[in-house]
């Protein structure tokens, strides 16, 4: 069993970052996600493990950063906010090209511009469909809770390396700042023996030079590296969709929410069942991956399904093409950093369903 402690999200998942053998984080400052590098520096993480841990001179620095590091094979890291993540894409873009494995924390916030420092889902569209330029994907967690924004440290490096691919870690303002009890994992030691058949360490004598970049000027190579990611994009669907199922079992009506939503959907349920209303949750935890095939599976046991989330209606879309017309699919949504309160959501499921 790992250390037991009380810590906020952003610190927890600073502290599992250290204890999952990072090589290298590379950031810059936003609320609300400050505190991972500075919890970072307080902890002096090249004393405890040999981390190295620079504060870039912007967004773009860091993520130009992230790429080199990545080039040799190490774990590197960067964490923001909804406008620096806005910054960070094109490097992203480029790492994907590149096939480049990292992790990247979106600690996302209202908007759109500058907006406001309370807990937002808005980043919704940008992570999963591809932020930047060009036909890509990362993988996306979303955690909704401190533990699984510890937990999904070690498990967002395992699926960047094993995709050689960035993956992104969607958190809210409101996740990384609270406070919940959360169990660490022992320390893991910062790897030294890797695959070295594409990293840049230097030339051995027995295979060609490693280059690493995502530019190919001939438009049929490019064709072909495009179909070897959506290849590897495809696998990804196929084997890393990761969901939890809540009171599903008999239910009639179904809630889909993530991240922090997720949890006041967990009290809605409560709250309906109480009432005599057989609502169960689904929360993605990849949305990309997306659980489309349980949403499928699930619309011809229930009558109704009401997609919740902090933003105008964005993962709404992709609950429709799920459920492809077959159940009804109402949206409910609060912006611009507030969030709604569990009988709000029950009143909204009630008009939908019951009251029409």
């Amino acid at each position: 069993m790992g250390q037991v402690k009380l810590m906020k999200g952003n610190e927890a998942f600073a502290e599992a970052v250290i204890r999952a053998g990072c090589d290298a984080y590379f950031g810059y400052p936003i609320t609300p996600q400050s505190e991972v590098l500075e919890y970072l520096a307080a902890q002096e993480p090249h004393k405890r493990t040999g981390m190295v841990l620079l504060q870039a001179e912007s967004e773009v620095a860091a993520i130009n950063m992230v790429y080199g590091a990545a080039g040799t094979g190490k774990r590197a890291l960067t964490s923001s906010s909804s406008p620096g993540i806005s910054l960070k894409q094109e490097g992203i873009s480029y790492m994907v090209g590149a096939e480049l494995p990292c992790l990247i924390l979106n600690v996302m916030r209202g908007g759109p511009g500058l907006g406001t420092i309370g807990p937002s889902q808005a980043d919704y569209f940008q992570a999963t469909k591809g932020g930047g330029h060009g036909d890509y994907k990362v993988i996306v967690l979303a955690p909704s809770s401190v533990q699984e924004m510890a937990d999904f440290a070690g498990l967002g490096f395992e699926l960047a390396f094993k995709y050689r691919n960035p993956v992104l870690i969607l958190s809210d303002g409101a996740i990384g700042q609270m406070m919940e009890k959360v169990e660490l994992s022992e320390q893991q030691p910062r790897t030294t023996s890797f695959d070295q058949s594409w990293v840049t360490t230097g030339k051995s004598p027995d295979r060609e030079r490693n280059i690493i970049t995502s530019l190919n000027l001939d438009p049929s190579k490019m064709e072909l590296h495009n179909r070897k990611l959506q290849a590897k994009f495809a696998g990804m669907q196929e084997n890393e969709v990761r969901y939890e199922r809540i009171d599903c079992d008999d239910a009639e009506y179904l809630i889909v929410a993530y991240g922090s939503c997720a949890r006041i959907c967990q009290k809605t349920v409560k709250l309906a069942r109480q009432k005599g209303i057989k609502v169960g949750l689904l929360r993605p935890i990849t949305l990309f991956p997306y659980p489309t095939k349980i949403i499928q599976e699930m619309t011809g046991k229930i009558k109704g399904i009401l997609t919740v989330e902090l933003s105008a209606g964005q993962m709404v879309e992709d609950v429709r093409l799920a459920a492809d017309g077959k159940v009804k699919v109402a949206f409910y949504g609060r912006m611009g950093g507030t969030t709604p309160a569990p009988n709000e959501v029950l009143g909204v499921l009630e008009q939908q369903f019951l009251n029409s």
